[in-house]
């Protein structure tokens, strides 16, 4: 039996463990007894999670592991389970392999018949998803959109007719461009942009996305880490109705931001209207 306050002995395997996404008090006990008890961390950035270890008084050795040495370093933590070694793997925040890098030595690990576990506990994606007054039945998590607006409208668009709940990351300092975006592709969408969870100055503001992309946009870029909640699409009851309202809304949004070429073209593909007629819809809606 270990003694009081001594860490239990682990089995030898590889710890997926969650860590806080800004709040120190939300690391789990058993994921500071994970930590305590392994031989090595491998971790996104050194220093991030050597701040964490020392607010816990928890000293380990730590590898940096992520998506740019992990061909170099993968292998040698391989080895180390091979060999016996109880190895966690942490990101800066959150629950890793949730738009960080890990599925490869994860799979790999499993492969080899290591024993691999998941710690769990804090994740930004999910952590707004309960904030933002969505349904949240059926979600996807897309992770971080492209930094381009030409990309990331490309982006939007291939999720323009999923029937769930869209989550993904972005920088502050992009995201009133990228509210933006979203706002021509899927006009009318409910939405949330949540900021700084589960910190001192933590903030969910509701609205439309064009209401948000405007409030941003006025506002300027706001500080903290940014996660955004866009409903999904409404339901409406007659087909052909739900094609003609959604073809006239999408295409008074991109005559905002597009010529009336550009925006025909575009709202053509999206919704399989007959181009000709997006042309000449958008050529009265301009005055043109």
């Amino acid at each position: 039996m270990a003694e009081i306050g001594s860490t239990p002995t682990l089995p030898a395997g590889l710890y997926i463990v969650a860590t806080p996404i800004g709040n120190l008090g939300d690391l789990s006990p058993r994921a500071k007894e994970t930590l305590a008890g392994v031989d090595l961390i491998a971790c996104e950035d050194t220093r991030v999670t050597a701040k964490l270890l020392t607010a816990n008084l928890i000293k380990k050795p730590l590898q940096a592991y992520h998506e740019h040495n992990g061909p170099v370093v993968r292998p040698k933590l391989l080895e180390r389970l091979a060999q016996g070694a109880r190895i966690a793997l942490v990101s800066d925040a959150g629950t890793p392999l949730i738009s960080d890098p890990g599925f490869k030595l994860v799979a790999e690990a499993q492969d080899a018949g290591a024993a691999v576990t998941s710690i769990p506990g804090p994740c930004a994606a999910i952590t707004a998803l309960s904030l933002a007054g969505m349904p949240t039945d059926r979600f996807l998590f897309m992770g971080f959109p492209p930094n381009k607006s030409g990309a990331r409208q490309s982006w939007f668009e291939g999720e323009a007719k999923t029937r769930a709940t869209l989550v993904f990351y972005e920088s502050a300092r992009r995201l009133p461009d990228c509210l933006r975006d979203a706002a021509v592709v899927l006009p009318g969408r409910d939405a949330a942009v949540c900021r700084e969870l589960t910190k001192k100055f933590e903030e969910t503001r509701r609205g439309s996305l064009q209401e948000l992309a405007d409030h941003y946009a006025a506002e300027g870029a706001p500080k903290g880490e940014v996660v955004v909640v866009i409903g999904p699409p409404a339901v409406k009851d007659d087909p052909s109705e739900s094609a003609e309202t959604d073809a006239e809304t999408l295409l008074v949004a991109a005559l905002k931001h597009m010529s009336v070429k550009s925006a025909s073209a575009f709202v053509a593909e999206i919704t399989g209207a007959k181009k000709k007629d997006i042309y000449s819809r958008a050529l009265e809606l301009s005055g043109k």
